[in-house]
């Protein structure tokens, strides 16, 4: 996600030991590489390294930094590599305005082509020298610099927030568009950044900008102009009474319930990268020409690509073979060859199941992809082409908003090579956004009802038996409970002689087989059990069940991507009513990289 801070006094000050205690309390937010750069008598000094706050701040002498203006950044890499070039800050072609963001602009390929052309030095791939360099354009061509600003945020498309000053300057200036902000103000300073954490020692007097507007901060004093009109803005001044713990977690209890509730932030930003992604295409042409396509993962990435295998086939009509990456080894690599495409899938990238059944892929040949969230990972520099995940550091070990942005991203590419109009997508964070509101009361009372088993089932068809199988998954990582996942039509074919007045069984429908799931339902029902449907307005569902899930009315497809919502809730409640910490359940680790 990255994380930034800007620091004004009216005093040069030793802003070395500042900047590394703010970047430290942004740690949590997760990052490949650490910099900061302070701005003294017309001068800026810039360090920066690939690496831990630490690590970087001890090898370059941070604490000695001194000035009157200060921002450090933490990257978390999606445009560019890890790499000492790619860490932010960043300076202007001149070297006398530095910069730094979080989130992505989307456009920067196309951007930083335009600024090549118009003479500027260009010194990285990364997004955050691209917003420097989009001011720098106006600052060339004799604009002031609000209204520099101003033109640039017209330019960068994305969601973003950006913090920048000049060398013979006494402010910093920051904006933002769709990218969390906050400014803080103190006795002889005010700091800007990407969340309260850097800022609560310091201060507890916050200003929270919207999207759309420019904060230019001096020591003393700050102002919020609109970037539509720059007219002034009068935003008002807050007190802020939460702990360090609930601010990191956003107001949540836990890692993983803020996770759930960022979902649908995340797709918003990965379908914006997917969509200024020129390599999309060539994958798709890639996959058009393959003889055979296999999606590889293990655990809940395996999960995702056999939801990305049921959209191939029922929107491109292309069949394609999803496998957990250790059996791939000795059932698939021995036949495959140059015609053939892999797309492996690991939330690290560091999955060694999946690396090695890379490996084994690459040694015959096979065009080797992946899908990954850690830009930089093995997978990533290994794969032809990693398309990023976008969802910035998960915390909890149990994965959610990589799941779903997985599946975002295979739907997307089902679209691209159905030739679909991918633009029919964009309602997708709106509707996991509906998901979450409507049913999460009525979870919380299905979690205390049902918590007393420590067995259950959780049934699918088509797209949704993958999304049952994360589903049971998830109940099982976190509250401990047999939960097993499986096809809907399988049940009477052997599990049906395990229920018993109670048993709880949850199906999901993506509204395609509603006469099949009844079936099902009804199987199980006579004999005793409590059934619990998740899938959209139904009459006959309602009919026929104990307890109807409510989904927003949306296409199967992206029905069955929001009925895994419900089951991340219900998973995550029942595991705190057993009074356990879902987010670092026992015995497991959040990256596997061992056989």
């Amino acid at each position: 996600m990255c994380g930034i801070f800007g620091y004004v006094t009216n005093k040069e000050s030793e802003l070395g030991p500042i900047l590394i205690a703010a970047a430290e309390r942004l740690t949590y937010r997760g990052y490949d590489s650490v910099g900061a750069a302070t701005i003294n008598n017309g001068t800026i000094d810039l360090r920066k390294d690939t690496g831990k706050v630490d690590s970087v701040a001890a090898k370059y002498n941070i604490a000695e930094m001194r000035g009157q203006r200060g921002i450090t950044q933490l990257r978390w890499a999606t445009f560019g590599e890890p790499s000492q070039v790619n860490s932010q800050p960043h300076l202007d072609s001149d070297g006398d305005m530095v910069g730094a963001h979080n989130g992505n602009v989307v456009n920067n390929v196309e951007l930083r082509e335009q600024f090549i052309a118009e003479g500027m030095i260009v010194r990285s791939q990364n997004d955050g020298e691209t917003c420097v360099h989009a001011v720098e354009r106006y600052i060339n061509r004799g604009y002031e610099f609000i209204d520099a600003i101003r033109l640039a945020y017209g330019d960068l498309e994305g969601d973003y927030a950006f913090v920048i000053g000049r060398a013979n300057d006494d402010k910093l200036y920051a904006f933002k568009k769709g990218s969390g902000m906050v400014v803080g103000l103190g006795e002889g300073f005010t700091c800007v950044s990407s969340d309260l954490p850097s800022i609560l020692p310091l201060t507890r007097e916050v200003i929270r900008p919207q999207d759309g507007e420019i904060v230019t901060l001096w020591a003393d004093k700050i102002e919020v102009r609109s970037v539509k009109d720059g007219k002034l803005i009068d935003r008002k001044q807050e007190t802020v009474t939460e702990t360090m713990d609930a601010v990191q977690k956003g107001g949540y209890p836990h890692f993983m319930l803020k996770e759930i509730h960022e979902q649908a932030q995340v797709a918003r930003e990965l379908s914006h990268v997917l969509n200024g992604n020129r390599e999309v295409d060539s994958l798709i042409e890639k996959m058009k020409h393959a003889r055979n396509l296999y999606f590889i993962g293990c655990g809940t990435s395996y999960h995702a690509a056999s939801v990305g295998a049921v959209y191939f086939a029922q929107l491109a009509g292309r069949a394609v073979i999803p496998v957990l990456a250790p059996q791939f080894v000795p059932q698939y690599a021995p036949t495959v060859n140059h015609e053939d495409v892999g797309i492996f899938v690991s939330q690290s990238g560091e999955t060694k199941d999946v690396l090695n059944a890379l490996e084994a892929a690459e040694s015959k040949g096979m065009a080797c992809f992946g899908l990954a969230n850690v830009v930089g990972s093995t997978l990533t520099k290994t794969a032809s082409l990693c398309l990023p995940l976008c969802c910035g550091y998960e915390i909890s070990v149990p994965a959610t908003k990589t799941f779903t942005n997985q599946v975002v991203t295979f739907l997307y590419l089902a679209y691209k090579m159905a030739g679909r109009d991918v633009r029919e997508l964009e309602n997708i964070p709106a509707l996991m956004e509906q998901t979450i509101e409507m049913v999460e009361p009525q979870i919380k009372e299905i979690a205390q009802d049902i918590n007393e088993w420590n067995d259950l089932y959780c049934l699918g068809y088509g797209a949704t038996y993958p999304i049952a199988l994360e589903g049971a998954l998830k109940l099982k990582e976190i509250t401990y409970a047999h939960c097993e996942g499986m096809l809907s039509t399988e049940f009477k074919h052997g599990p049906l002689s395990a229920v018993s007045k109670g048993f709880p069984i949850i199906f999901v429908s993506d509204g395609s087989a509603v006469p099949l799931i009844i079936s099902g339902i009804n199987e199980v029902k006579v004999r005793g059990a409590r059934t619990i449907i998740i899938g959209e307005e139904d009459a006959r569902l309602r009919a026929n069940g104990d307890d109807l899930i409510v989904l927003p009315k949306s296409d199967p497809q992206i029905a069955a991507l929001l009925g895994v919502l419900p089951l991340q809730l219900l998973s995550y409640h029942m595991s705190v009513m057993r009074g356990f910490d879902p987010d670092f359940p026992r015995n497991l680790s959040k990256t596997l990289t061992v056989d």
